[in-house]
């Protein structure tokens, strides 16, 4: 968690770390890199067998100078991070480590330094699954409060132009400033039909003003103004539907527009079952499987026909000023995973009553990381 993953020096050395931690303990390992960005990936367990990808990311949003200082307030890891997602990465290492003792099932570790990039027309994610890493299943450590999330949003990633009229910025009555209209266009948006609809998990889309750029002159009224417009869509929304109800706002044109599909895998999966009953073991209560409001990396997997899950240890705050994890989920969260391994080949061989009703899904909320999980 020290080291600034948000940039590529810092990228670097990280993975270095998190390569140098398993090449001690005597875990296959190697070295990708992808786009001048370092891909980490490990494998343990026998080469045939049932295939599971473990899968996390090292890159963070940026963050204060201070927010790369890990520190531990009662059960609480506080830093840029430690809930997205480097301390499920880090139990990821560990379980992957205490998957050498087992000869069952063959565990991919796949470490990525681009989850957060937005560079979306290349993702290291998407470049492996397309060269041919491949598995039965997969997880992705993404925060879930120790819950399954079996679906996620789509991602319609869109930047507008908002065109006004010039003027004399000491007479703005003459002109019609496109950066207030920028703004009205935003909340046009929000009230447009699409951002009315829910779904079975989710109650509404997600819709955020991510960026505003306008203006050329101090002393000039704008008359161009660009927003970029971030809509995580509903299972079972069009991308190209919502386009055209925007296109419905005068004044403006979509100048580009990127898409990402929504994660569904389905509950009854018998990996997803079997993961459901190991996180059971190691929480109280009912292991609830989720829709989470973010994407990740899963649909890369999904899209490719490898079913695949957001699964993650307790926390709060990702992207914010004070993000924490549970050092107590961290440990629970390695032992699920751990239980999951062990448990897979009885589920697979129908050895186990799979035969648990469904519960109704709800949408959820460094070495210092591994020493907790350890």
């Amino acid at each position: 968690m020290a080291y600034d993953t948000s940039k590529p020096e810092g990228l670097l050395v990280a993975a270095e770390f998190v390569k140098g931690w398993l090449e001690t303990r005597d875990v296959d390992v190697r070295g990708h890199d992808h786009g001048g960005l370092p891909v980490v990936l490990a494998e343990a367990g026998p080469k045939a067998g049932p295939v599971v990808i473990l899968h996390g990311h090292l890159d963070v949003v940026p963050a204060f100078e201070e927010q790369f200082t890990p520190r531990v307030e009662g059960d609480r890891l506080y830093g840029r991070g430690a809930y997205d997602m480097k301390g499920a990465l880090a139990a990821m290492m560990c379980a992957l480590h205490d998957a050498t003792q087992q000869d069952q099932v063959r565990l991919k570790f796949v470490c990525v330094p681009d989850e957060e990039s937005e560079d979306v027309d290349d993702r290291s994610t998407d470049a492996l699954v397309a060269g041919g890493l491949g598995a039965d299943f997969a997880i992705t450590g993404e925060p879930t409060d120790l819950h399954i999330g079996i679906q996620a949003k789509g991602v319609l990633a869109i930047r507008l132009e908002v065109r006004g009229t010039a003027a004399h910025g000491s007479t703005p009555w003459l002109g019609d400033n496109a950066i207030l209209k920028a703004h009205d266009v935003f909340r046009r948006i929000e009230t447009l039909p699409f951002s009315r609809e829910s779904s079975d998990l989710f109650d509404r889309p997600s819709i955020n003003l991510a960026r505003i750029a306008g203006g050329d002159a101090f002393n000039k009224v704008p008359d161009r103004c660009f927003i970029d417009v971030d809509i995580r869509f509903l299972p079972g929304q069009e991308p190209a539907a919502i386009l055209e109800q925007i296109a419905t706002i005068p004044d403006l044109e979509v100048v580009r527009s990127f898409r990402r599909a929504p994660a569904i895998v389905s509950r009854r999966n018998p990996y997803v079952l079997a993961l459901r009953e190991a996180v059971a073991r190691s929480i109280e209560g009912e292991a609830l499987s989720i829709g989470r409001d973010g994407a990740s990396d899963a649909i890369s997997f999904l899209e490719a026909g490898i079913p695949a899950v957001e699964f993650g240890p307790v926390g709060a705050g990702h992207h914010g000023p004070q993000e924490w994890v549970s050092i107590a989920s961290l440990r629970r969260y390695r032992r699920a995973l751990g239980d999951f391994v062990a448990n897979l080949p009885s589920w697979l061989a129908g050895d186990v009553d799979n035969s648990i009703p469904a519960v109704p899904g709800r949408v959820a909320r460094n070495d210092s990381v591994l020493r907790a999980v350890e």
